[in-house]
């Protein structure tokens, strides 16, 4: 009896590590039963601080997905442009931190299947005269966060005069309410957030780009990618996933 018990202990503990993506094949900081989640907790409302903690959609995701997999979900706060070197390298299990899925970025890692869908959008000051992307000429100077598909797009516009690169989403909204910046290009998330918190600023109605958010996986991790998606199946199929979305974003 003990040594079939036994048996189904080692069982068990195979389970959990090929679950959290801490088998052989990945290192780093990845240990039993631990989820490594790297972010970059300046994205409201899909991941962003509130006191100690850090909170929001992407962020409940991932205890989700974690709790599914029997794991501690570990929240890791980098620099976003450090996302995809941390998933890479094995620091981290997976990057959640509103990721659009791009052929570039596929080169790097795997992605999930994906969970929400976005569009980068123009913040502008309301009394600017820009109303819409054609007013974005040569002359002007436009604002990104370092490293998201806004920087990517924008800096592959040749009809942009100038991309100035910020390490924080809200750091280029500030430079915008300061007159640095004639906009800002971002994620339509983030950005009802910010233009709710700054008053004078406006969206233009006119998306940027369309997008999809996933999660990132390193690309040696077949059976953590798996498991991922296997678990988003399970969120979407009980309504888990539209919950989440629910409770930080309104329906218009």
């Amino acid at each position: 009896m003990k040594k079939l018990v036994s048996v189904t202990l080692v069982l068990c503990m195979m389970l959990s590590l090929a679950a959290c993506g801490s088998s052989s094949n990945v290192e780093g900081t990845a240990k039993k039963g631990v989820l490594v989640m790297a972010t970059n907790a300046e994205f409201p409302p899909y991941e962003y601080h509130e006191g100690d903690d850090i909170v929001g959609i992407d962020a409940e995701i991932a205890a989700a997905i974690a709790q599914r997999l029997g794991c501690e979900l570990k929240i890791e706060d980098i620099a976003f442009d450090s996302i995809i070197p941390a998933v890479v390298s094995g620091k981290a299990d997976i990057g959640l931190a509103g990721m659009t899925v791009t052929e570039d970025r596929k080169k790097s890692v795997d992605f999930s299947d994906s969970y929400a869908s976005s569009s980068q959008v123009v913040i502008v000051k309301e009394d600017s005269g820009i109303t819409g992307l054609g007013d974005l000429g040569a002359d002007s100077v436009v604002g990104v966060q370092t490293g998201t598909t806004g920087d990517i797009y924008c800096s592959d516009d040749d009809s942009i005069g100038t991309v100035e690169r910020y390490n924080k989403g809200m750091e280029a909204v500030q430079a915008l309410t300061q007159g640095k910046l004639d906009a800002v290009v971002i994620d339509s998330e983030p950005a009802k957030v910010f233009v709710s918190e700054n008053p004078g600023l406006v969206i233009l109605d006119e998306s940027y780009t369309d997008e999809q958010y996933a999660a990132a996986i390193r690309k040696d991790n077949a059976a953590l990618l798996n498991n991922v998606n296997q678990a988003l199946a399970e969120l979407k199929a009980d309504g888990t996933l539209d919950a989440i979305v629910a409770k930080y974003i309104s329906a218009e």
